[in-house]
């Protein structure tokens, strides 16, 4: 996924811990943790609201957006297209 997480750098930043996170904004320190790997699809505004006024940041210094490596895709398609074309060939 192209948003990226950076609870873990805030924190570090701001020299807390995620329990102490958690219990400041109210969520449990496993869904703080959950946060903080990127394993969420989705974060309400008003926790966005309560992380960035605990931690004096703005919501950009928490996500980010990093588009997908293009040669990647691209060298990623290229590979399927070879496999397909091999499967089809007769022995």
């Amino acid at each position: 996924m192209p948003i990226i997480v950076n609870l873990d750098v805030m924190l570090a930043r701001r020299k807390m811990r995620s329990k102490e996170l958690a219990e400041r904004i109210g969520i449990s320190e496993q869904n703080v943790s959950l946060l903080k790997s990127g394993k969420v699809k989705g974060m309400r505004f008003d926790t966005l609201d309560k992380i960035c006024a605990v931690l004096d940041c703005q919501p950009g210094d928490i996500l980010e957006y990093r588009p997908p490596d293009d040669d990647l895709v691209d060298m990623m398609h290229d590979a399927v297209e070879d496999l397909s074309r091999r499967r089809r060939r007769p022995a």
